[in-house]
Parts: C-alpha cells; sequence; structure tokens
C-alpha cells in the first residue's frame, strides 16, 4: 500500500509540476507575445514620427529654398524714376515687378503708378498693389489730415520717417477693409508724394524699396 501511494503521491507532485510548468510557459509566451507586438506598435509609432518629421524638415528646406530662389530671382534691381517736373522720385525695386502709369499727369493732373509682381491688375481702389505711387498737387499737411480720422480710431499707426535727408510721415495699417499695409507720404517742392505698399506680404520689399528713395528737391 506504501508504495502505490507513494506512486501516486509522485505522480501527483509531477502533473502539478507539470501544469504549473505548462502555466508558467504559457504566461511567458504571452508576455513575450504582448512585448513583440508593444515592440512593433512601437516601431510603426517612432517611424512614423520619423517619416512625419523628415517631411516636415524637407518642406522646410523647400519652403527656405523657394524663399533664397525668389529673393536672388528680385535681383538686380530696376530703377523707377517719376516726371521731372514732379520731383523726380526715383528708388530701386525688384526686377521681377512690372509697372504701369495710369495717369502721367501730362495735364497737372494727379500722377499715378503701380508695381506689383509679373503683372499688374486692373486698377481699382479695392485691388491689392504691391506698390502705389502718388504725386498730387495736394498741400502735405491736406494729405496728412485726410488719414487722421483713421489714426484717431486706431485702425493706422502714425510715425515719422526720413527719405534721401526728407522728412515724411509714415502710416501702418489698415486704410480700408481691403486696403491693410504701409506708406510713406513726403512733401516735395508744392507736391505730395505718397508711396504705399497694400498688403504685409510686400512689407520687407516695402521697407527696402524707402530705403532707395531719392528726390529732386
Amino acid at each position: 500500500m506504501n508504495t502505490r501511494h507513494n506512486e501516486t503521491g509522485a505522480a501527483n507532485t509531477w502533473l502539478i509540476l507539470a501544469i504549473t510548468f505548462i502555466v508558467l510557459t504559457v504566461a511567458a509566451l504571452g508576455v513575450m507575445i504582448w512585448a513583440l507586438l508593444n515592440y512593433f506598435d512601437q516601431k510603426d509609432n517612432v517611424d512614423t514620427k520619423v517619416s512625419e518629421a523628415v517631411s516636415i524638415a524637407r518642406k522646410e528646406q523647400a519652403d527656405e529654398d523657394e524663399k533664397k530662389f525668389t529673393e536672388r530671382d528680385k535681383q538686380p534691381n530696376r530703377q523707377f524714376v517719376g516726371p521731372e517736373d514732379f520731383g523726380r522720385v526715383a528708388f530701386d525695386y525688384p526686377k521681377t515687378w512690372s509697372v504701369y502709369v495710369d495717369n502721367d499727369a501730362t495735364k497737372g493732373s494727379t500722377y499715378e503708378a503701380y508695381l506689383n509682381p509679373v503683372a499688374v491688375p486692373q486698377v481699382s481702389n479695392s485691388q491689392q498693389f504691391a506698390l502705389r505711387v502718388t504725386i498730387e498737387t495736394k498741400d502735405y499737411d491736406q494729405v496728412i489730415t485726410g488719414y487722421q480720422s483713421l489714426v484717431r480710431k486706431g485702425d493706422l499707426q502714425s510715425s515719422s520717417v526720413k527719405a534721401d535727408e526728407q522728412n515724411g510721415t509714415r502710416l501702418d495699417g489698415s486704410f480700408t477693409k481691403d486696403i491693410r499695409g504701409s506708406a510713406v507720404i513726403f512733401k516735395i517742392r508744392d507736391k505730395t508724394v505718397t508711396i504705399r505698399t497694400d498688403a504685409d506680404t510686400f512689407k520687407a520689399d516695402f521697407d527696402t524699396i524707402i530705403k532707395s528713395i531719392t528726390f529732386n528737391k
């Protein structure tokens, strides 16, 4: 009897050990499978993030290259020259811009010229242009006064500006609901010149242009 009892006990022990081993093996396999799945999931996430980062970096580089190309393509500058009897306002502008003189002031009226990249669109008060040049037979103070209501409302910010030793006024902000940009106004002899950009997109070009302005005083 003792022998049979011992054999039965030994068999039970081996059975428990076998079941325990199987359970532990299954658990270990489960943990291994979970770890592998988690690894591949994380790897996919990392690969996706790396791919996205590479795409963003490539786009940023392409945008930067395009910006540099665009700036290089503007060089060398051309020179705009206004009529002699209207103070001969002159300045450098990008060679990729076109110029359209809408009113040449041959009859003593207001001189109006428009500059824009590639082509100048149809002239209208609501149309945005890279640059507008207006020379009129109005008194400088009268022209400045015309903007005072917008300055008081806060639509425009007024500051002083100087070009070719000539003092003037600079305006930045919203001129109308369609036009938001910057303008400089100078007195030339008995006339007043206003040079304005109609969009903040051209602000850098505008600031460069202002530095190159010359007059016949």
